[in-house]
């Protein structure tokens, strides 16, 4: 096995260009890959942040009581398409605004209770009914304003959708752009190796023993490259995390934990493992008939 290691070592370094155009191709797909996934994930957890919290909030007028507002609560329970109500005092609205200026002394000092409306946030069960709920409010005496987030929603979700399909796509178009490189590498390695390859088998080498050092080469590139491109990747997003925590002000998606990440590192190292194998199994298959 050291032997089979050694030569395999000797391919690598014996034609330093070619085995660094091959690695260039598998990082630059990898970290294409590292990105979309990122991306990916990044925008299914905003999605996600926004489909839990309250999609449409109705504020009140001064005069509505609590009776009439426990009898609108009924009325849109029976819809059975709300997941979730929570009714905001004066008072809790105060709290909540002074919790979020706790900063500027000046703002809480110009604000009271009784300036802030009482409100009701409504959950549904699926962002379609939205705009049913909202009309239903709109209708009722004493709401003074609807405002729901249904643009933003269905807005991150066409988002989450057209990262996917983009990143998937390059991802496929890349793994066959690193699957044929490696192929046509390790082919022209083992055609530059003829008389080498026959003189081993001539004492007896069997193709396996021959063809064990081109598959280990490309299995090299595809996890070298993607552990590169991995490592590319995660450092551009610690350097980017403070300006994206600011950026995403109230959304806690940062910073990414070091699980995923690994998932991630995981996951690329296998694929790099596989397009390597592939890519230089059909190569030694092709010229070691």
């Amino acid at each position: 096995m050291k032997q089979i290691f050694r030569t395999t070592w000797t391919h690598i370094r014996r034609s330093p260009y070619q085995s660094l155009a091959a690695l260039s191709i598998m990082i630059l797909t990898f970290f294409i890959i590292s990105v979309f996934t990122l991306l990916g994930a990044g925008s299914q957890a905003i999605l996600n942040f926004f489909e839990t919290r309250p999609q449409v909030t109705a504020f009140f007028e001064d005069q509505v009581t609590l009776g009439e507002i426990d009898l609108l609560k009924a009325k849109l329970a029976e819809t059975d398409k709300v997941k979730e109500m929570k009714y905001i005092s004066k008072e809790e609205a105060l709290a909540i605004y002074r919790e979020q200026n706790r900063d500027d002394p000046l703002l809480l000092e110009m604000v009271t209770a009784n300036i802030l409306p009482a409100s009701l946030e409504v959950s549904t069960i699926n962002i379609n009914y939205l705009g049913e709920i909202a009309e239903i409010l709109r209708q009722e005496p004493g709401v003074e304003e609807v405002i729901f987030q249904q643009d933003v929603v269905e807005a991150l979700n066409k988002w989450t959708t057209n990262i996917r399909l983009v990143g998937l796509g390059l991802a496929i178009a890349f793994s066959l752009a690193g699957l044929l490189t490696i192929l046509v590498i390790i082919g022209m390695k083992v055609a530059l190796r003829k008389e080498e390859v026959e003189i081993m088998e001539l004492i007896g080498a069997s193709k396996g023993f021959i063809g064990v050092p081109f598959l280990l080469e490309g299995i090299f590139y595809g996890t070298i490259g993607a552990l590169i491109a991995w490592g590319v990747a995660y450092l551009l997003l610690l350097y980017a995390t403070p300006f994206l925590i600011d950026f995403l002000a109230g959304i806690p998606i940062l910073p990414v934990p070091i699980f995923f990440m690994l998932a991630v590192l995981g996951g690329e190292l296998l694929l790099g493992a596989i397009i390597g194998t592939l890519g230089s199994f059909i190569a030694v298959r092709r010229y070691l008939k």
